[in-house]
């Protein structure tokens, strides 16, 4: 979506633009800028900067899965999930592999939103109640979901301060050089392949990811990566980068010689002081049983 500035616009701030004409509110734009999907004159800016007239600001198209505050009204269903953790504040959700987080275009029920909906979660704003962070659609494993806005908004200031970690375990393709090392490298929207991430793109955001190799399986190897920041598809566009794909990905890897029919990739721990008691909350997930499978099938090989 391309925006220009009007001249009765200009000094308006950033956040305030986007939430005015294409997000639905100011703090949903605010998201958007932060995930780096608005630019001013094709340039990265912050939420707080204020537009010229005739300016152009662009915001790309939503993601599969992103939220959809012009949905309608959010549908609650009594769908199953796992719940490994629960208290009056906040819980953490075990997300199976393709479930949708946030109703959109094309998945307007059947989603976890739906699903929280249903259990009567309202943290965070309506269209996404209490989703403090997301998974891709096939991407498995824990996220935290808030029980009330304060709490929503605490623990999106733990992440922003790097005070929560998110832990993945991640089949890769090759074989690694290094038994441990760091990512780091800057992600952005890809100037070709409009739905993807790369290293340097369009409104590049700093983006580290830590990583040790767990085991090694042939032409594979089982890694646990550790978020520092979480950029968009940062595991999957990071270790594309460094020639070790996630195996099953069909979006960067675009090959599946397993048959997973999915990314190998789950988080699977959650560290944090509670964002009301400060008490050390650990959560752990284990890999669902499709890929526990093809781990066997490797070491058996």
């Amino acid at each position: 979506m391309l925006l220009e500035v009007a001249s009765e616009e200009e000094g308006v701030r950033l956040d305030v633009f986007v939430g005015r004409h294409a997000a639905g509110s100011r703090s949903q734009a605010a998201l958007l800028i932060d995930a780096g999907k608005v630019t001013v004159d094709g340039m990265a800016r912050a939420k707080s900067f204020r537009l010229e007239a005739g300016q152009a600001v662009r915001l790309e198209g939503a993601e599969e899965g992103a939220p959809d505050p012009d949905a309608g009204e959010l549908l609650a269903e009594d769908i199953p999930v796992w719940v490994p953790y629960q208290d009056e504040w906040l819980l953490v959700v075990d997300k199976p592999a393709g479930m949708v987080v946030h109703p959109a275009k094309g998945h307007r029920s059947g989603t976890l939103v739906n699903a929280l909906a249903g259990r009567g979660i309202s943290g965070g704003e309506d269209f996404r109640p209490g989703i403090v962070h997301r998974l891709d659609r096939d991407t498995s494993g824990l996220m935290m979901v808030a029980k009330s806005p304060a709490v929503h908004r605490r623990l999106q200031e733990m992440i922003r301060g790097r005070e929560v970690d998110r832990r993945y375990l991640a089949l890769v393709h090759g074989d690694l050089a290094n038994p441990t090392g760091t990512i780091e490298a800057p992600i952005g929207r890809d100037p070709i392949r409009r739905k993807t991430m790369t290293v340097g793109g369009s409104g590049s955001r700093s983006a580290v990811t830590h990583f040790r190799a767990l085991e090694r399986l042939g032409d594979f190897t089982l890694i646990e990566a550790r978020l520092e920041t979480g950029r968009t598809h940062q595991i999957r566009v990071h270790f594309l980068a460094i020639g070790h794909p996630v195996a099953g990905d069909p979006v960067y890897a675009r090959r599946d010689p397993l048959g997973l029919g999915r990314q190998f990739l789950h988080s699977h721990s959650l560290r944090l002081s509670h964002p009301r008691t400060g008490e050390e909350l650990s959560v752990q997930s284990e890999l669902p049983a499709e890929l526990e499978r093809i781990l066997g099938a490797l070491r058996r090989a």
